[in-house]
């Protein structure tokens, strides 16, 4: 497994490909840090799933350290967190609660990261971009219904600037609240105390108001990533919050209440 930019183009832009200048290809070569990535990918080629996630935070030189573990008695969880950072706070997470969980956890993702072959055991698939398959739905399912620990990002897209300044998830979807409900897991609050630079909130703010729908800052997230290494990663777990407690009949009220417990749990400066 290896990102390979330059083959990438010739492959996808077939009789188009000689027309890009070959600085373009370096440079996006740079933008996303190919060389570091595909030593991370080397790292993780002969792990699966959590082995596969650690090995990648070990070749960062990355530590994750969580307070409030002691809220977590035995059961069967919705992990529910934040999204600051856009694919580290992922990895982070599955190593934590795979490692405590004796590697018995789900991850639903965005299905194009499915092409990361090592995570395969830990992801589930959702299509953003279309119509959820009924096989990726059946998996979902099975996974919610099994004794494997969940995790998820309700927001689905990382943090972005808010109109204040301050970074913040955007609107957490139902989904979590709807899972929770109908296999009746408890559902933990995580806050993740981390923050992408400056330069990537503005330029997705800049984006937006330049009236182009299409996330083009999240050609950035991998030398995002690349900049945490030898960091610390701080996570805040929260008690469980019971299913039954719950309502219902209104889901999306019920996500953006627990989206607001979440970043209640943040240290100040964090908070929204």
């Amino acid at each position: 497994m290896k990102i390979d930019v330059d083959k990438v183009l010739r492959e996808r832009l077939s009789k188009h490909y000689k027309y890009i200048p070959r600085f373009v290809v370096r440079w996006l070569e740079r933008v996303i840090c190919q060389d570091k990535l595909n030593a991370i990918l080397l790292k993780m080629a002969d792990k699966n799933s959590v082995d596969a996630a650690t090995a990648a935070l070990d070749e960062m030189d990355i530590t994750v350290n969580a307070s409030g573990l002691e809220n977590l008695p035995n059961g069967r969880y919705m992990f529910v967190s934040n999204h600051p950072l856009g694919g580290l706070d992922g990895l982070a997470l599955i190593s934590l609660m795979g490692n405590r969980y004796d590697k018995k956890i789900k991850f639903l993702v965005n299905d194009l990261l499915m092409a990361v072959e090592p995570l395969r055991g830990v992801f589930l698939p959702v299509n953003k971009y279309g119509k959820q398959s009924r096989i990726n739905a059946t998996q979902i399912e099975e996974a919610l219904a099994s004794d494997n620990q969940f995790i998820t990002f309700p927001a689905g897209l990382c943090s972005r600037m808010q109109p204040d300044g301050a970074i913040a998830d955007l609107t957490w979807q139902k989904s979590a609240v709807v899972h929770a409900v109908n296999h009746q897991r408890d559902i933990v609050p995580i806050f993740f105390d981390a923050k992408n630079s400056r330069f990537f909130y503005r330029f997705a703010k800049w984006r937006k108001k330049l009236g182009i729908k299409f996330n083009i800052e999240l050609i950035f997230l991998p030398k995002e990533m690349i900049k945490q290494c030898g960091s610390t990663l701080h996570f805040i777990v929260g008690e469980p919050i019971p299913w039954n407690s719950l309502d219902a009949s209104h889901p999306k009220q019920e996500a953006a209440r627990l989206r607001d417990i979440v970043y209640s749990m943040a240290p100040s400066p964090s908070k929204p």
